[in-house]
């Protein structure tokens, strides 16, 4: 439902000129916005062009009837349909609502009576976006983390599970991140929670600014953070984890009452070895992620599938 009267826009279709001019009329002196046509074919037409919340459609029409026209409204549009008819013995309540009218009113109208539907209608409607709303709200709540807005741990195991399928399946390069941030617990202990937060919002928002389209970035669990870097093969995953590494370095974060504060990150990257197991993947990203930390931390290390000497000292 649109958030005022004046923004609420209803058709009214009828081939009798002087039951669709009075309705007309009277609908707009209530207060809303509306139109009126004469034939399911106008009708249509016109919805190609506007959005309305509801129409209000005769059965009776000169070439396509007003069941056929609420069939293929309900089946391309969110608009409401109510149905209207003088021929009751005809046509049944419950036929028009099987197709999807979410209201029958018998002719002739009176124009009290069609105003208590139209609200009840619009009332329904309101209710029905309400709840759509509250459940793709509910939706993102469980898929995501309420601080940072990053993706959560249970949506990086789902959407890492689909990547290394994808990655198996055309033989595509797929690189994992794992970051912590350095120091976290004393900068927590010093400035407090709430400036750690702040910390963590921040980052994730640097994070974000510094992902290309396909790429996906989750807090994985407190100052731990992952990004998953589809069709990436890891030297070209360095560089985005490089990007990301400076990115913070650069970011002065000011606690209240304190100077400028330097925060650093410790980030491990890795490239799937095909077929390997998830647990697997995930476990080496976070040996080459305490690797940064044992060589000094605010550094990016690299750790191969491949275990030999050479491979396992590419820093």
């Amino acid at each position: 439902m649109a958030s005022s009267k004046a923004d609420t826009r209803i058709l009214i279709v009828d081939d009798d000129v002087g039951v669709r001019d009075t309705m007309h009329e009277y609908i707009q002196t209530v207060g809303y916005s509306a139109k009126a046509v004469c034939s399911a074919e106008e009708a249509l037409e016109l919805m190609g062009k506007e959005n309305f919340h509801v129409v209000i459609t005769d059965i009776m029409l000169p070439v396509m009837g007003g069941l056929e026209l609420t069939k293929l409204i309900k089946k391309a549009s969110t608009s409401d349909v109510i149905v209207m008819t003088g021929y009751s013995d005809n046509y049944s309540y419950e036929e028009a609502i099987n197709i999807g009218a979410s209201d029958f009113v018998i002719k002739p109208v009176r124009l009290a009576e069609l105003m208590l539907r139209l609200k009840r209608v619009l009332k329904e409607r309101e209710l029905t976006n309400e709840r759509i709303r509250m459940m793709e709200k509910l939706q993102e709540l469980a898929i995501t983390d309420g601080l940072t807005k990053l993706y959560n741990s249970r949506s990086f195991y789902s959407q890492l599970e689909s990547e290394i399928d994808r990655s198996n399946r055309y033989q595509h390069p797929l690189t994992l991140l794992l970051l912590d941030i350095d120091h976290f617990k004393e900068y927590n202990d010093k400035f407090g929670h709430l400036e750690g937060d702040k910390v963590l919002v921040g980052f994730s928002r640097i994070i974000k600014s510094c992902l290309r389209t396909n790429d996906s970035a989750y807090r994985y669990g407190g100052e731990e953070f992952t990004v998953i870097l589809p069709e990436t093969a890891g030297e070209e995953a360095r560089t985005v984890a490089q990007r990301i590494r400076a990115a913070l370095e650069d970011e002065p974060f000011l606690p209240e009452g304190e100077e400028a504060v330097t925060v650093t990150i410790s980030i491990g990257a890795t490239e799937y070895n095909p077929k390997e197991a998830l647990s697997t993947f995930i476990q080496r990203a976070d040996q080459a992620m305490y690797r940064s930390k044992r060589n000094g931390r605010n550094r990016v290390s690299m750790l191969y599938a491949d275990t030999s000497p050479e491979a396992a000292g590419k820093t």
